[in-house]
């Protein structure tokens, strides 16, 4: 029964840090790296104005470190090749539907067909230990 949770809460923190790896990936969108090193520090409480330019990098940092950590805790019981594939692929559809439904991005029907494919391969990967 140990084992049984301990595997489904590794499921669970793969997810986490998948949400964690998109996440990270908008923020690493949205980050203006040449106005950030135009970024006045001594002012940066006074103007409001400073604060849309930090927190990108604010979400690339803990997002990034989340993200490595829900990974790591992740493959202590999923072997290390489907953690990775089931991570890589959530986060790949997750970021693709969030650009569609909220960023308004282009897509096409085929699209949702590779994107099933590899929910498939997910799934697939989740039967098999």
């Amino acid at each position: 029964m140990k084992r049984i949770k301990s595997t489904v809460m590794a499921w669970i923190y793969l997810f986490i840090g998948a949400v964690f790896e998109m996440a990270w990936t908008f923020s690493l969108r949205f980050m203006n790296v040449k106005k950030l090193k135009a970024l006045h520090w001594k002012g940066l409480f006074t103007q409001t104005g400073n604060w849309a330019i930090l927190w990108p990098f604010v979400g690339y940092i803990v997002f990034g470190l989340g993200n490595v950590y829900c990974i790591s805790l992740a493959m202590k019981d999923i072997p290390a090749s489907t953690a990775l594939a089931v991570w890589m692929g959530t986060a790949l559809v997750g970021v693709k539907l969030v650009e569609i439904l909220f960023l308004k991005g282009n897509y096409d029907v085929y699209q949702f067909l590779y994107i099933g494919l590899i929910l498939v391969g997910i799934v697939g990967l989740k039967r098999n230990p």
